[in-house]
């Protein structure tokens, strides 16, 4: 390869929201650490690619609508020298079928997690994802530099704090009450009660399926939330959550994006577990994580079983309460 070529890298991560943000860190890893010049180019669905469009480290990001073939000729003309693979699974084994360059594979661990979940017990060893993916690209020389999570906003889509109501003006919580499977959410019967006992008004955020839930949510405390689900743009929720004093989430997306804007974290854990993998990765103090008092827990990998009986919903309102509500030293 001559002097004045540039390392060219292909970076795989189809989906969903809080897996592409974790991605961060080895995208930045990779830009900086590899000598010489360095050129990224990451392959996702087209509906997550605004989550990368405006990373600077990212030179191009290549979309499909469903099939890798929509990207076929890209693909095999792109002269890359390493792929990485951060999502194995059918997609990217096509994709690296495409490329034929030296390829790097995150271990996803499943026999690790199926152990877990069927045992309860971290008998074999899961880590953390984001551990596992700078395991993947190690062979690179690639390390840590311990600087957390990216998220970064296209310049038009940062929100103004004056368009939530006035009481708002002064300082509010953010909670994210939406969650990809229903094991991971907090029940709309015991949210009312945990944001009526919160010393700051509430801005709830999620997305369009989450709508109807913050209604209830704020037809039963009035101006002391703000319904903002579904009305704003991933990028303008973002924004929201950066102006929150704190942030209440359940093991979803915007958790990860919360903590890559650096924002006090309060998690909260119901079917699902941060041993999984998907804990916050490196958040900002005082964050801390909340999980429910449930044996069964986790119910399945992924939170989409095992929760019906109501155990994994047993989490404890005044622990939140006082780890939201609590002040800053």
């Amino acid at each position: 390869m001559s002097a004045s070529q540039p390392t060219r890298i292909l970076i795989i991560r189809f989906s969903s929201i809080g897996d592409i943000v974790l991605t961060s860190p080895i995208i930045r890893c990779v830009k900086e650490q590899l000598e010489g010049e360095v050129q990224i180019d990451f392959i996702t669905k087209r509906s997550f690619a605004s989550i990368v469009e405006a990373n600077p480290h990212i030179d191009e990001v290549i979309t499909i609508e469903k099939s890798v073939s929509e990207v076929a000729e890209r693909l095999r003309d792109g002269m890359y020298d390493y792929v990485i693979d951060l999502h194995n699974n059918i997609r990217s084994k096509q994709v690296k079928r495409l490329v034929k360059a030296l390829h790097f594979t995150l271990d996803k661990r499943n026999v690790a997690k199926w152990v877990y979940v069927q045992l309860k017990r971290p008998y074999l060893e899961i880590g953390h994802v984001v551990a596992r993916s700078f395991a993947c690209v190690a062979p690179l020389g690639i390390k840590d530099d311990q600087r957390g999570l990216d998220f970064y906003f296209p310049t038009t889509t940062k929100m103004e704090k004056a368009i939530l109501p006035e009481c708002f003006q002064t300082g509010y919580f953010a909670y994210a009450i939406g969650g990809q499977m229903k094991g991971k959410i907090l029940p709309s019967t015991q949210i009312p009660r945990l944001c009526h006992r919160l010393r700051l008004p509430v801005v709830l955020l999620g997305g369009p399926e989450d709508r109807s839930e913050g209604d209830k949510v704020k037809a039963a405390l009035g101006d002391q939330v703000f319904n903002a689900c579904g009305a704003f743009s991933l990028h303008q929720s973002a924004s929201l959550l950066e102006g929150a004093e704190r942030v209440i989430t359940h093991d979803t997306g915007l958790m990860h994006i919360a903590v890559a804007l650096k924002k006090p974290l309060v998690s909260l854990w119901l079917a699902t577990t941060p041993e999984l993998g998907f804990a916050p990765w490196q958040p900002s103090a005082p964050s801390v994580m909340i999980e429910a008092k449930c044996s069964k827990r986790p119910t399945s990998k992924l939170g989409n079983r095992g929760y019906k009986d109501g155990c994994v919903f047993n989490i404890d309102l005044d622990e939140v309460v006082a780890a939201v509500n609590a002040p800053f030293d």
